[in-house]
């Protein structure tokens, strides 16, 4: 019988980029930046959310975005023309993720030495962003209701990576049968110590607490430099 060899590469390929990914925070932190990964699925308001956040916080601190796609456009475009800061628009070739290799590659064209806050709007998918560690400080992951209450259950992975969940679109609570409760309950049970902030892009409600979050996590960095 012919020999057969396996070649395991998982391993290696992100040990190189947990590698990455640390020398990423490690720029992030010498520049004073707070460095944000925002996830989800599509149709999340993802981008809307962006747009409603950074409206709420431009006034107080100076912040960039990453906009990740496989083509066009128009996502970095509209959180642009709706908010006024810098945004970058990433292709990834089609892939499913975005890792810290390629967020290294980015920043060699992005000046981001005297942003307060960067952020990172992640392609939308539940599955292959959660595995690789981009170089972010934090994980924000964004569930919409009318997704429903059953996505923990679905894709556990997304949930135990991340340090935030913004549960968006809680002003259409009443048409879809969603269980705000249940949901935290099936979150907290993946990850303990995640924050969860029920929000609405669309209205503004719940950002407050969550733009008081992202000070109060900028504050500390700053505390540390």
């Amino acid at each position: 019988m012919g020999e057969v060899k396996v070649i395991k590469i998982e391993q290696s390929v992100l040990a190189d980029n947990e590698q990455t990914a640390q020398a990423i925070r490690e720029q992030m932190n010498l520049q004073g930046t707070l460095f944000l990964n925002f996830m989800s699925s599509p149709g999340s308001g993802k981008t809307t959310t962006l747009v409603t956040l950074i409206n709420h916080l431009k006034d107080r601190m100076r912040i960039g975005v990453m906009d990740v796609d496989i083509e066009s456009t128009e996502d970095a475009q509209k959180v642009a023309d709706r908010t006024g800061v810098e945004a970058l628009q990433i292709h990834n070739g089609g892939l499913c993720h975005i890792d810290a290799d390629m967020v290294s590659r980015t920043l060699l064209h992005y000046d981001t030495k005297d942003l307060d806050l960067l952020i990172l709007e992640n392609i939308g998918n539940l599955v292959c962003p959660a595995e690789f560690d981009t170089g972010a400080h934090k994980n924000v992951m964004i569930l919409s209701v009318p997704e429903g209450d059953d996505k923990p259950l679905k894709y556990p992975l997304m949930f135990q990576v991340s340090d935030v969940v913004l549960i968006n679109k809680i002003d259409t609570l009443e048409y879809f049968n969603f269980d705000l409760a249940l949901a935290k309950e099936r979150i907290v049970r993946l990850n303990p110590d995640v924050r969860i902030f029920p929000v609405s892009a669309k209205t503004g409600e719940g950002f407050e607490a969550f733009t008081e979050w992202i000070l109060d996590q900028r504050r500390e960095r700053a505390m540390k430099e």
